[in-house]
């Protein structure tokens, strides 16, 4: 690989049966990179020259060389990839090795890797720390990578079972008024649980381990009273719990247990007036050793393109109220 004067980059791949993969279908993979970064992809055999400003360039160049590490890995490269690889190298000029080994999470059906740059602090902080708080708009990997990490680390013996919560319907978990058993009134609201360890595990590895309770999935409701040793315990939909429910289900952590707290501040579904648990544990807790908060935005969206779009055009008109809003001082003089 060489470098062809300012705005121009020249590189030379040995392993010609990679670059069907590493270029895409149609060569999609360069298309990609093209419009994303503004700059010319133009592949023969196995070159590829890039043109364009440096700095974009050197992405480019960086994005490519990791991707082609991964399929040498034997790992897959799509379009997801390539996206990840862009948003990384950007945050990570002139590193090759964008994907780290401790910024990777091995599970019985597949090997995920981070997106982002803040993704990869997140699997970081989910390994090191005892608790980790999650907080960021939808699409942003916190529970996924959650679920994930939680599945390596059982399957790795570091511990034994793990324990996935959320709360149901509202913060007061009225499942009384639904109908069926009670397996039947919450399924609805944990099925986002089920969803992610379905990709983790085998269909029948999922039924045996929720079988045996070494995979729980309950409403946080059912936590109460119980300490939670040599667990992965994971509250997702934090955003929607109370003060009191927060501090019940932190005070449940018990030996060699780890916790992943998730949430989205901008999607709070408690009653007008009620205080949200989540924003009230982060204030208290402020400099409390052992806990770790990761913040995701909407850079971070990993789903379709278009809700990073949908993401920021929220937070855009919700800044314009806040700004319109009469300050407290002038509703006083009204």
């Amino acid at each position: 690989m060489s470098d062809a004067g300012d705005g121009r980059v020249q590189m030379q791949f040995d392993d010609n049966s990679l670059l069907a993969q590493l270029f895409g279908e149609r060569d999609e993979n360069l298309d990609r990179i093209e419009r994303q970064l503004g700059v010319s992809v133009v592949s023969r055999g196995n070159r590829i020259a890039i043109s364009g400003p440096t700095q974009r360039t050197d992405v480019a160049r960086t994005a490519l060389s990791a991707l082609y590490d991964r399929l040498k890995r034997g790992l897959e490269v799509d379009g997801a990839a390539v996206d990840a690889a862009l948003r990384l190298a950007q945050s990570r000029p002139g590193r090759r090795d964008l994907w780290t080994e401790g910024e990777e999470i091995r599970t019985r059906k597949r090997r995920i890797s981070a997106r982002s740059p803040n993704q990869a602090a997140y699997i970081r902080a989910l390994r090191e720390h005892e608790l980790v708080f999650a907080l960021g708009p939808a699409g942003t990997g916190k529970t996924y990578l959650a679920v994930a990490t939680a599945v390596d680390m059982m399957m790795s013996g570091t511990v034994e079972r793990i324990v996935l919560s959320r709360p149901a319907v509202e913060a007061g978990e009225r499942l009384g008024f639904l109908p069926g058993d009670l397996r039947e009134k919450v399924d609805p609201y944990l099925r986002p649980l089920y969803d992610a360890l379905y990709d983790m595990l085998p269909g029948d590895q999922v039924m045996k381990r929720l079988a045996s309770g070494e995979i729980e999935i309950a409403p946080l409701a059912f936590m109460r009273g119980r300490t939670l040793a040599n667990a992965f315990v994971i509250l997702d939909e934090a955003q929607n719990t109370t003060p009191v429910q927060m501090k019940m289900f932190l005070t449940r952590l018990g030996e060699n247990a780890r916790m992943a707290v998730t949430g989205d501040l901008s999607q709070i579904d408690l009653p007008q007036g009620a205080q949200c648990g989540l924003r009230d544990a982060l204030e208290t807790l402020r400099g409390v050793d052992g806990l770790s908060v990761v913040e995701f935005n909407e850079t971070d969206v990993v789903r379709h393109p278009l809700v990073s779009r949908i993401v920021r055009a929220y937070d855009q008109r919700e800044g314009k109220r806040e700004a319109a809003r009469p300050k407290k001082s002038d509703d006083r003089r009204n």
